[in-house]
Parts: structure tokens; sequence; C-alpha cells
């Protein structure tokens, strides 16, 4: 009897962790399942959009405990595309901050997440604070953009194990305003590129999770109003880079 307890009570978790049943949302020809947050389409400064929260009933915050509580499974899923590996992904997003604040440190946090497998345990995500876009201080400039890799790979703990900048970087965005995020996948590398830039402003030149393909998600964070549109998802096959020489250059 005691073996059955236990084994009943396994399942009875692994079916609360995978098998939950949340609420998805139909836009344009698109459909979203929200992990975490809350979402509804809207008119928006004249546009039909997808408007997020993160819903901190759903996934609560600890202020003490950042690291456990922040960029995790709190975003929109969407359902039409589960093999994305290599390519692009755009989106028109619009980050306001929550009023009054849940929290003194928040930034605007929105942004993407990629190859996230079907049981949210591992993705990777690049996203920005719009907060620190444009500030006149150069240092917080510099922490506009943030690469992670869940689980392992966290803001903090990619800040306390690897050099200043590795994985963060400034770029010209700003709360209140519309930016659109660009980033193409090839391998393990990733690029971002903001609005109408010919260049990239930011590069995470090896990425450090382990899968390889799986879902796209919209995310927002602590103390956002996120709002989303014109979501394009383009998968591409792997490109090998070359240098001048002819020689592939380990991309």
């Amino acid at each position: 009897m005691k073996f059955l307890t236990i084994f009943l009570l396994l399942t009875l978790n692994i079916c609360l962790i995978y098998g939950q049943n949340y609420k998805q949302i139909d836009f344009k020809k698109q459909t979203f399942e929200l992990h975490n947050v809350t979402g509804e389409v809207i008119n928006f400064e004249g546009k039909k959009v997808l408007k997020i929260e993160r819903d901190l009933e759903s996934f609560p915050f600890d202020e003490k405990n950042l690291e456990a509580t922040v960029d995790d499974r709190h975003y929109a899923r969407l359902i039409n595309i589960n093999d994305f590996e290599n390519g692009t992904i755009e989106v028109k997003m619009y980050s306001q901050l929550q009023n009054p604040a849940p929290y003194p440190g928040i930034a605007g946090f929105i942004g993407v997440y990629f190859r996230i497998t079907e049981d949210d345990s591992e993705w990777e995500s690049i996203y920005v604070r719009p907060k620190v876009g444009r500030i006149n201080n150069q240092f917080a400039r510099n922490h506009a953009v943030q690469y992670f890799s869940y689980p392992s790979y966290k803001f903090q703990t990619l800040r306390d194990s690897f050099p200043a900048g590795s994985f963060e970087g400034s770029a010209p965005v700003a709360l209140n305003e519309w930016i659109t995020m660009r980033i193409e996948i090839n391998g393990e590398t990733a690029e971002m590129f903001i609005n109408d830039m010919k260049h990239s402003s930011f590069i995470v030149n090896k990425m450090l999770g382990k899968n390889q393909k799986g879902y796209v998600g919209l995310y927002v964070d602590i103390g956002t109003i996120g709002y989303f549109r014109d979501l394009k998802v383009t998968k591409r096959a792997l490109r090998i880079k070359k240098d001048k020489e002819g020689k592939v250059d380990g991309i």
C-alpha cells in the first residue's frame, strides 16, 4: 500500500507539471497557449494586438530570490510550430510598466523564447529591458539586451560565471514605443536586429542550451505590460559560414 501511495503521488505530480490545460488564444491565424501569463486580444493604437502580462498567482515572484523566480515559465507559446531550430523570428512589441509597480527593479522585460521543449524544461531566449535602452548611463545601457538559456544559465548565473558583457549588450530600445525585434538563429549562434537597422545590435556567439528544436514563445516578466503583433517565424536549414580562405569558421 505504501508503494502504491508513492506511485499515485508521483503520477499526480507529473500530471500537474506536464498535463496542464493551458488557456489558448487565437490571434489572426496563430494560436497561443498561455503559460503563467494572462492574455487577451485588444485594440491598441488602432491595431489588433496580443496583450500579455505575467500571472503572479500561478507563478509567484520573490524579490529576495530573483534567480529562481524570473526568466522562467511565463510566456505565450505559439503552438502552430513545434520544431523550430534555425531561421528567423521577427515580432513587433511594445512595453509598458505596470502602475503601481510590483517591484522597484522593473524595466519593461519583453522578448522571445525559442527551441522550447514540450515540457518547458529547456529553451533559449533573447529579451530587452527597454527602460535602460536610452538612459544617460553607459553601464546601464549595457544591460538593455539579455540572452539566457533555461534552466542552467539564467541572467545572474551568466553574470557570475562569465566575463562582463558576454551575454548582455546595448540596443536602441525604449518604453512606450513599438520595437521590431528580429532574431536570426543559426546553429549555436543568434543575432538580434532592432527596427530597420542593417547590422545586428547583439550577437550570441555560442548559445548554451542543449535542446536543438522546439516551440517559439512571447515573453514578459515582472511589472511588464507587453503588446505583440506581426509575429513571423521562418524556418531555414543550417547555414555553414566560411572565412575568407573558404574554411569553415566553426559556426
